[in-house]
């Protein structure tokens, strides 16, 4: 990624994309839990354990204190490898689980940061009053949330349109399990007030995070600020 001045387009630094696409995608989760989880909410299930994994959970407890972390991947390993480093960098119990079923049942906020093609989180798994984040959907042969768990929920999304071609509300769609009227509002809607967070205890509300180009570019020029105040940044010869 190349961040450049927005008045001369001189470069102003070269960023790993991967590593801001890690960091905008979970903060957009934190933000997103922030006004729509349950404030109480003291358990977390995070389904995949990856790249994206650690980033997600770093962002969701600067938002919310959960008191446990249960890990889930299909590959057992990397989900045992995940709770060792994350539990011993946050200081939070995380419980490595084979049953994925009723550790969605147990948990009062789901993060999937997958690559799944077709959905493992279904309607009937999610209690009431659970806030599911669905990130790992980014195009439209990606999959994780049941089509009729997004139709009976309150739906938010990151952008309405993107979300309808590449999204889970892409799959709901296709499967005749809503519409886009059914979507209740973006992300920016409700920071703005301008649509309502959460109104009760109970109801089951997901969040359907496609990735936003724009959020990328409010990462990167973020990190760049943050590394000019520290004197952290590396010189290129942008002008040799």
């Amino acid at each position: 990624m190349v961040l450049c001045e927005a008045i001369t387009g001189q470069p102003l630094a070269v960023m790993d994309s991967i590593a801001i696409t890690a960091l905008r995608t979970a903060a957009a989760t934190a933000v997103a839990a922030k006004y729509l989880a349950r404030t109480n909410s003291r358990t977390a299930l995070i389904c995949g354990c990856g790249g994206q994994g650690p980033a997600q959970l770093r962002a969701l407890v600067r938002v919310r204190s959960p008191e446990r972390i249960y890990a889930y991947d299909q590959d057992a390993e990397k989900a045992q490898v995940f709770a060792a480093a994350l539990g011993a960098e946050t200081g939070l119990p995380i419980t490595t689980v084979p049953d994925l079923p009723r550790a969605v049942a147990e948990s009062d906020i789901v993060i999937t940061c997958t690559t799944a093609r077709s959905y493992f989180v279904t309607r009937e798994m999610v209690r009431p009053g659970t806030f599911v984040a669905g990130v790992g959907a980014d195009n439209e042969n990606k999959q994780e949330l049941d089509p009729a768990l997004l139709a009976a929920s309150k739906l938010v999304t990151d952008l309405t349109e993107q979300c309808a071609v590449i999204g889970d509300l892409h799959h709901a769609l296709a499967a005749g399990a809503m519409s886009r009227s059914g979507v209740h509002a973006e992300l920016g809607e409700i920071v703005a007030g301008l649509k309502p967070a959460r109104t009760t205890e109970e109801e089951t509300i997901v969040f359907d995070s496609s990735g936003t180009a724009l959020q990328d570019v409010a990462a990167a020029a973020a990190v760049y600020s943050r590394a000019v105040e520290r004197g952290e940044r590396t010189a290129f010869p942008f002008n040799a």
